[in-house]
């Protein structure tokens, strides 16, 4: 982890775009949701009102499965999603940079296999915060971005359709390896193969993750999440590479790259959709293939409208406090992972009780939290400190 303080803000010709992106990830992820699905169970559960409740199933996982009406979903499932997607948008960018300031291949792949291991290691420090012995396990979105990160690297700058046919065969390989595993006794159908705590990949994970040393076996993360979800993860990070390749040719217009992004968004989301309403259930905690495509959809759309708004219409102004979190992702992850309970409680010490009564309490608290944040980010930006891996 390294801090060139000679790296210099956004520069002209840079696709803002993607700075925007990331950025409105990380600040909401950072804010926590703006913890609006505490609130909502604060007001009442059930009982809250209804546009509490909408705001509150927004910023919280569903307990399993990831579609609603078709295309539904939660606002709060496609922050990981989004997360992995622009580290694939970024990758051409980062190693043609590389490339351009002389570094060979063997060097960009060093580089890229360095990185895949430390932030595998980071996502396992996060995951043993508060604990009294390491905490072996590789769920943290740090450690599924590592995991793929290394091989990925391989397929930067390789044609669309070889990247294509790589997707695809990792995608139908993952679901042969669900449905093809025992279902439980007494079930039927594929959706059956699917379920947590008795799917191929939890049951991998409770051999897997035994290996490391440990005080107490390791019997199922309590959420069903589990290691080899980074697999069809790999995919949602290759979905961004071909976007950023798409976004890097300069024989394209601006047009037509916006129109391919708008239909290969809708062709992965109707699949994904169609499939899991079929073969394959949308289930982002075990990052079913169906899911890979269904918020892969949404990923390359919400990237078409941002690439449409300020980069090709130039709306950017608005993008400015989004941008000071998406050049520093990494802290503003960090701090949302390490420090946010603490800044939290230094709030509510030093401010007025009447600040923080009441349901919109936890709002008004996660709400002081992120401007905390953002000042720092904001410092970082003006005097050029970008923390980058």
């Amino acid at each position: 982890m390294t801090k060139p303080k000679n790296e210099k803000p956004p520069e002209a010709g840079r696709l803002h775009s993607l700075d925007t992106y990331r950025g409105l990830v990380m600040f909401f992820l950072a804010a926590s949701g703006f913890s609006l699905a505490a609130a909502a169970k604060e007001a009442g559960g059930e009982l809250a009102p209804e546009w509490l409740q909408t705001l509150g199933f927004h910023n919280s996982h569903p307990e399993w499965l990831s579609q609603f009406e078709l295309v539904g979903f939660s606002l709060w499932d496609m922050i990981q999603p989004s997360f992995m997607f622009i580290v694939g948008v970024s990758m051409p960018w980062s190693y043609a940079k590389r490339a351009s300031l002389g570094h060979s291949w063997a060097r960009r792949a060093r580089h890229a296999w360095g990185r895949a291991i430390i932030l595998t290691l980071l996502g396992v420090f996060l995951q043993s915060m508060r604990q009294p012995e390491t905490n072996w396990i590789f769920t943290n979105v740090l450690s599924q971005i590592g995991l793929g990160y290394g091989l990925l690297f391989f397929l930067v700058g390789k044609p669309f359709r070889l990247q294509a046919i790589v997707a695809a065969v990792v995608l139908v390989a993952t679901w042969l390896v669900f449905v093809l595993y025992p279902a439980p006794e007494g079930t039927t159908g594929l959706a059956a193969h699917f379920q947590q705590g008795t799917n191929v990949f939890e049951a991998v994970d409770r051999w897997f993750l035994n290996l490391f040393p440990r005080s107490k076996p390791f019997d199922g993360h309590p959420g069903g999440y589990a290691t080899l979800n980074f697999i069809p993860a790999f995919v949602t990070m290759l979905f961004g590479v071909m976007c950023g390749q798409l976004l890097r040719d300069k024989d394209r217009a601006d047009r037509e790259k916006l129109r391919r992004l708008v239909i290969a968004g809708a062709i992965s989301l109707a699949i994904g959709a169609v499939l899991g309403l079929s073969i394959c259930p949308v289930v982002k905690r075990i990052w079913t293939p169906s899911w890979v495509l269904f918020s892969g959809g949404y990923c390359i759309w919400l990237l078409a409208l941002l690439f449409w708004i300020v980069d090709m219409c130039g709306f950017r102004k608005w993008t400015f406090p989004f941008v000071i979190v998406g050049l520093n992702p990494i802290t503003a992850y960090f701090m949302s992972m390490t420090i946010r309970r603490w800044t939290g409680d230094q709030l509510k010490t030093h401010l007025p009780d009447a600040w923080f009564a009441g349901a919109g309490g936890v709002v008004v608290e996660s709400a002081l939290v992120m401007v905390v944040f953002w000042l720092i980010l904001w410092w970082m930006y003006r005097n050029r400190v970008f923390v980058r891996i």
